[in-house]
């Protein structure tokens, strides 16, 4: 039996204060113990605060990730590099076009990997291309790029065409009720109507649909919630804590839904001998060569080609529908650019026939405007890669050890008055062949650059060009009492959407 005497010795108030302190000074360090490394570098740094380091006000959703990377790229003006913490981790900012092209380009090997160890237990995207690393990465996009070659891209302009020529029959029905529409919802209906059918074969008809299932959990994945937060938040203080708990980064229900959907197209395909020269048909291949037909070790599943049709499919809409409903925004508000852009179409169209192979690639103003769109609203503010080998950078004393997280912030880039006077007016003369010269190209990479440039760069464009031909030599655009000027945009997430849509008018030419 303890006595009274140990009952009092154990409770005593220097006792109760040693072991607070104790337990505070464990907590101390445990926030704090990955803290030195920048200042034991020499590189200069953001002081963080324990635990949170300098993005809580990110993480937590207070402020967008454009504002927390461009407030720490404007700190160190005139530095070719900086450091920062989010939450525990250290990340080191690049602020240089030279050393950003060495890191993309000259020495990519040394940078191969994205940094984004992602548990395919929790987030059914981890085994995608996005985040694949070392030769699992390298190995699958030779697999799914004969997906987005040439000639295969020619071979979708007629499916773009039909999914486009609805979508103008459809605003030309519905302006006759209301001329006022919310472009991004429309514009992401039209584009998983076109990755539909060009990619997978699959006749959605979201545009008229308001009850698509792909359009419904295309939007919960994008959309911010306390689910995606706080995961976040765990997976940056503790990894293993998230694995343990088996939190899923995204719904569930919509992971589900898009793993059964995509899964039935690609085991239909094969039992019915069905080929189509499209991305389903380069995920066949590949499942045959890698999963199926493999006698090497490659370590390539069936969770391997679901989690790369997925993504192909999530990012075959998302991106250019927020380019599409922000270059009509602009459009709207700079009435001449859009004319001058539907004179080029009017004139080019008469010269080579409108949407033929030679008519797109003549479109010389048209990719000036949506150059100038990609750098006002990239899709992505900022552009990470890992530390794959130790590495000295040239001309530098900084070594870069392995496993160091880097970040390109491109967003502030692409709004830096060095290479962008008067950033935030827009100006399609900016990317004229004369003003693009005299700019380092690392300046501008809105799709990445390197080995690692996004896969279906020229799809995008393509499906871009195609609608906005129809769009603008059918309607005018116009903003209307709903627009919002300037933009509100939602915070935690890592690409811009707004708050309250982009509303706009539309009138019949």
């Amino acid at each position: 039996m303890i006595s009274s005497d140990i009952i009092n010795y154990l409770f005593s108030s220097s006792t109760v204060v040693g072991v607070a302190v104790a337990v505070l000074a464990i907590v101390y360090y445990y926030s704090t113990n990955t803290y030195g490394k920048w200042r034991e570098l020499n590189v200069p740094h953001v002081p963080p605060w324990p635990l949170i380091g300098n993005t809580f006000k990110m993480i937590a959703a207070l402020e967008h990730q454009v504002e927390t990377f461009d407030g720490i790229y404007k700190q160190f003006a005139g530095e070719k590099y900086c450091g920062f913490y989010q939450m525990k981790t250290p990340f080191l900012m690049i602020r240089d076009p030279e050393l950003i092209n060495t890191i993309l380009i000259k020495d990519f090997s040394n940078f191969a990997d994205r940094g984004f160890h992602k548990d395919p237990s929790t987030n059914i995207l981890a085994n995608g291309l996005f985040f694949l690393c070392g030769p699992k990465w390298k190995i699958m996009r030779q697999k799914l790029s004969p997906g987005f070659s040439s000639g295969k891209l020619k071979m979708t302009h007629d499916q773009i065409v039909a999914c486009s020529d609805e979508l103008m029959r459809f605003i030309a029905t519905k302006i006759k009720e209301n001329d006022q529409i919310e472009v991004k919802e429309i514009m992401s209906k039209y584009s998983t109507d076109v990755i539909g059918t060009c990619a997978f074969g699959l006749k959605l008809d979201t545009v008229k649909n308001n009850d698509s299932d792909f359009r419904k959990y295309g939007k919960q994945i994008i959309q911010t919630n306390f689910r995606i937060l706080f995961t976040q938040m765990l997976s940056l203080t503790s990894p293993k804590l998230t694995k343990l708990l088996g939190i899923s980064e995204f719904s569930p229900e919509a992971s589900a839904f898009y793993e059964s959907a995509l899964n039935e197209v690609i085991r239909y395909r094969e039992a019915n001998g069905i080929v189509r020269h499209d991305v389903a048909q380069s995920l066949i291949e590949a499942r045959k060569q890698l999963v199926l037909n493999s006698t090497e070790k490659n370590g390539f599943t069936e969770q391997d080609i679901v989690a790369n049709s997925i993504l192909m499919f999530l990012a075959g809409f998302e991106p250019v529908s927020s380019t599409l409903s922000f270059c009509l925004y602009q459009l709207a508000l700079n009435q001449y650019i859009q004319d001058k852009m539907r004179d080029e179409m009017n004139s080019k169209s008469k010269e080579h026939g409108q949407m033929s192979n030679d008519y797109l690639l003549d479109l010389h103003y048209t990719d000036m405007v949506l150059a100038e769109t990609g750098r006002m609203y990239g899709v992505t503010s900022a552009l990470f890669r890992e530390t794959v080998n130790t590495y000295h950078v040239p001309g530098e004393s900084l070594v870069i050890e392995k496993g160091t997280k880097v970040m390109i912030p491109l967003h502030s880039i692409h709004h830096d008055p060095k290479y962008y006077p008067d950033p935030y007016t827009f100006d399609p003369e900016r990317f004229s062949p004369e003003e693009k010269a005299k700019r380092p190209s690392t300046t501008y990479l809105p799709f990445g650059d390197g080995p690692r440039f996004c896969i279906g760069k020229r799809f995008a464009e393509l499906e871009m060009k195609m609608v906005l031909s129809q769009l603008l030599t059918t309607f005018r655009v116009l903003p209307c009492e709903k627009t919002e000027y300037p933009l509100k945009f939602r915070n935690g997430i890592p690409i811009l959407v707004t708050k309250n849509g982009i509303w706009l008018r539309f009138q019949s030419i």
